[in-house]
């Protein structure tokens, strides 16, 4: 999905009533109208509308994810649709109507344009989550889901930690040279046209191995680990990072949270997975992470079919 001309400055977050349109619930956040290209301020929430519209067949709804590339730049986005009264849906069965995003930048400015991507939608025509523990663990071994990094296979007797709701949980990886990355407060401005132009240094501080295994997150600071374990994603399947239970602590794991067919898998499935990339935040007061934690995990579904082009086959970014 792909900005247009149109944005907003607003007051706060909102959602529509049911039946109702954005631009009528938009009057009541004071929108100020500006230039699509000026940089977005950190902590301001600003509203764009899509140049795609939605005109659904009777059987099919939607739901929409931002890109990794999004999330892993903490600028946080949600896509509204008229007359939905949820973030990110449009979830209603032949659903018609006009879609905005919603855009916070949450650690440093940024620079946008028009016909730039920060989301994607998904389609579907009906639940195919796994709904027990005991289907997923049939696709698990089928498809030989976790793989360790030396490449050996993770069975599914293996695995200690379970919610006993379909999910896989998998754990953060804090025994490396290079754990992970917390972000700088920085002054500069990010053009998401010229990404490769930047030094990671200036938006990224590296975190080394901690030496007792364990690292204390900053309440409300910005951070990118990897998880222990390798995921990999067969063309038959997709996945999707579900909420972490509160039970666990108040953090966030994944602000984008959307895996194709085939990552980590690859068009003949020669790979043997590759480690999810996190984005985190403590809503807590400083919270103690250990290696080998539990960290976040995977609602996998089931594919109509299998996609004609994998994850990767064609790169990615």
């Amino acid at each position: 999905l792909t900005l247009s001309e149109e944005m907003y400055r607003v007051q706060s977050v909102f959602v529509p009533r049911p039946g109702e349109e954005i631009r009528q619930a938009m009057k009541f956040v004071d929108p100020e109208p500006r230039r699509v290209d000026e940089p977005l301020e950190v902590g301001v929430t600003y509203i764009a509308r899509l140049n795609e519209s939605l005109t659904l067949p009777s059987g099919v709804y939607g739901y929409a994810n931002p890109k990794s590339s999004t999330g892993r730049n903490d600028v946080h986005v949600r896509m509204l649709a008229d007359g939905m009264t949820r973030f990110d849906s449009a979830g209603d069965k032949g659903y018609r109507g006009t879609l905005w995003v919603l855009i916070t930048p949450r650690s440093y400015r940024v620079r946008l344009a028009a016909g730039q991507s920060l989301l994607q939608t998904r389609f579907f025509n009906q639940d195919t989550r796994f709904a027990s523990d005991s289907e997923l663990e049939i696709a698990y071994q089928r498809h030989q889901l976790l793989f360790t990094p030396s490449g050996e296979f993770i069975d599914y007797s293996q695995i200690k930690m379970r919610d006993y709701d379909g999910t896989l949980i998998l754990t953060v990886d804090l025994d490396l040279d290079v754990v992970g990355y917390r972000c700088e407060a920085s002054q500069k401005v990010l053009d998401f046209a010229k990404r490769d132009f930047y030094d990671p240094a200036d938006f990224f501080q590296p975190i080394p191995r901690p030496k007792n295994g364990s690292l204390v997150l900053r309440k409300g600071d910005f951070y990118i680990f990897v998880t222990k374990e390798y995921l990999r994603v067969p063309p038959e399947l997709a996945a999707e990072m579900a909420p972490v239970d509160v039970r666990a602590g108040d953090y966030r794991a994944q602000y984008a949270g959307y895996f194709d067919p085939g990552w980590g898998f690859g068009p003949d499935g020669a790979l043997k997975g590759a480690p999810a990339v996190l984005e985190v935040r403590s809503f807590e007061d400083n919270i103690t992470i250990r290696d080998g934690q539990p960290i976040c995990k995977f609602q996998l579904e089931r594919m109509t079919e299998p996609p004609e082009i994998v994850y990767g086959e064609r790169g990615s970014h």
